[in-house]
């Protein structure tokens, strides 16, 4: 795990323990946990316009930074229950896109990748 990352990990985990919090830090609850936290980060750009939401106001912008950081926490927390190296996965789920999504053939495009696919098997 990236040394950053790792310090986080470590730190959640003293902070679970010290609120012996282990209990209720399961896989199941800490992936629901994390989809509830990504649910209330879309409320705060519900009903915005695609400008508006790259220009939020100052407060707005602390309670959006809020909720990143609460989908941080519990995906860390949830990596490190699993065992899972987040750095490592990320990066290979980079790789992966880069050959599911190759530059030259998506560029500018907003398609998923199976379109592609085929888009190659029609045309040979």
């Amino acid at each position: 795990m990236n040394h950053d990352l790792d310090k986080l990990a470590e730190r959640q985990r003293l902070f679970a323990a010290e609120r012996d919090w282990d209990q209720y830090h399961s896989p199941k609850n800490l992936s629901m946990a994390l989809a509830v936290e990504a649910a209330e980060l879309l409320e705060h750009f519900q009903w915005l316009t695609e400008q508006q939401s790259r220009e939020l106001p100052d407060d707005k912008r602390r309670a959006v930074e809020e909720e990143v950081a609460d989908i941080l926490l519990y995906l860390v927390r949830l990596s490190d229950q699993l065992g899972i190296d987040i750095y490592d996965a990320a990066m290979r789920k980079i790789d992966q896109n880069a050959a599911k999504y190759p530059a030259e053939k998506v560029r500018g495009s907003a398609r998923k990748y199976t379109e592609y696919a085929d888009e190659d098997s029609t045309s040979s």
